[in-house]
């Protein structure tokens, strides 16, 4: 190689240096990019208990008791004396097997009762006199120590037969069906005189005297639920009938489509007006919710409220959930309740708040809720 051409070399290769490292920094910063950490946060959206006395959630009325009556023997049926439609109190009866069976073992088993206490008082007797020839003398202490083992097994023998005894009679009490509560019939399964087996069901019973309705309430609000106390229920059949209701039972699984959770209301038979079990209505809390509630509006919880080293200002990270970033907002608080601190100003109903780990984001970091990382492990499990 010419010294001309060695210095044209070595020139462009030393041009070269720069432009490799520039391209190589390029790949690392789009590497860097590409390698973002993506933090999983829990976040809770958040609502106006106030809404609790401004929005009806719908539902449909239900029996507080409702079941399917069996016989726990099997037999003939002679008596069905109940149709669809009618009321019965308690204890009345629904429908009766034949006893004539049963009776037989009834009968049959108190005769060997009988017998056996018959049969254990002799032993008895037979022990006192053994005793006594013992005491004297004239027989061996064996013979004693068998009479005594006799009446023993004599005796068991009366509390077997006694068992049978409270069998057959249970038994007998079986053919037998009545109401456990008061109600009303609505649905036959069999007809009079057809052979039935035990756990088959007869008839329906309905108790309407008091009617229950199942509400969705969003997870927005279902934090305050157990807060309400009474409720007004309206039923669509009867627009101008409010009836008062209460809280029965709060759900604690939402439902994994609506996200919502059941609350079920219970309340009593209007006298104006018959609830039927399917009746659509709809109910609302009765008056504003708890002072302390009202006042507080908004409510986030402690975890989701920080401050910065070099100001007194308080903030909360906002969550977007359809770009997947949060964002640094100021608030104004006020007071600290047992559900929260509340939020006067700087958020709104409806908007993500974080609550956890909120010293470790920046501002526009890209985040997704934990729960969504959870269900998706469990797909792929």
């Amino acid at each position: 190689m010419g010294i001309a051409m060695a210095r044209r070399w070595r020139a462009g290769w030393i041009m070269a240096l720069p432009l490799a490292a520039i391209t190589l920094s390029g790949c690392g910063a789009e590497a860097e990019r590409s390698t973002e950490t993506i933090r999983p946060v829990r976040a809770v959206q958040l609502a106006d208990v106030s809404q609790f006395a401004r929005r009806w959630f719908s539902g449909r009325a239900k029996a507080t008791q409702e079941i399917d009556l069996s016989f726990r023997i099997a037999g003939p049926l002679i008596e069905l004396p109940v149709d669809v439609g009618d009321t019965v109190g308690k204890g009345d009866l629904m429908a009766r097997i034949d006893p004539a069976t049963f009776l037989a073992d009834v009968n049959k088993a108190r005769a060997e009762l009988e017998r056996a206490i018959a049969e254990a008082a002799n032993a008895d007797a037979q022990v006192k006199r053994q005793a006594t020839l013992t005491e004297k003398g004239w027989t061996a202490e064996a013979r004693l120590d068998e009479y005594t083992a006799a009446a023993n097994v004599a005796r068991a023998n009366v509390a077997a037969q006694r068992a049978i005894l409270q069998r057959a009679e249970l038994d007998l009490s079986y053919t037998e069906l009545r109401a456990p509560f008061p109600g009303e019939i609505v649905r036959k399964y069999v007809e009079n005189f057809q052979d039935v087996l035990d756990k088959q069901p007869i008839v329906r019973l309905l108790d309407s005297s008091r009617i229950e309705m199942v509400v969705q309430l969003p997870e927005t609000l279902i934090s305050y639920a157990h807060l309400v106390g009474e409720v007004e229920v309206i039923f669509d059949p009867f627009p101008d009938l409010v009836i008062p209701a209460k809280i029965k039972e709060i759900g604690s699984e939402a439902s994994e489509t609506t996200r919502t959770y059941p609350v079920t209301l219970i309340m009593d038979q209007p006298e104006d007006a018959v609830i039927l079990p399917g009746m659509a209505g709809k109910a609302s809390a009765k008056g504003p919710p708890p002072p302390e509630v009202a006042e507080a509006g908004l409510v986030v919880p402690d975890t989701a409220v920080f401050t910065l080293p070099d100001n007194a200002k308080t903030y909360v990270w906002v969550l977007d959930p359809e770009a997947g970033v949060v964002h640094r907002r100021e608030i104004r608080t006020g007071n600290v309740t047992r559900f929260g601190v509340a939020v006067l100003d700087g958020v709104a109903p409806g908007e993500w708040v974080v609550t956890a780990g909120v010293h470790y984001l920046k501002e526009g970091q890209k985040v997704r809720l934990l729960e969504e990382i959870e269900g998706e492990e469990e797909i792929r499990g």
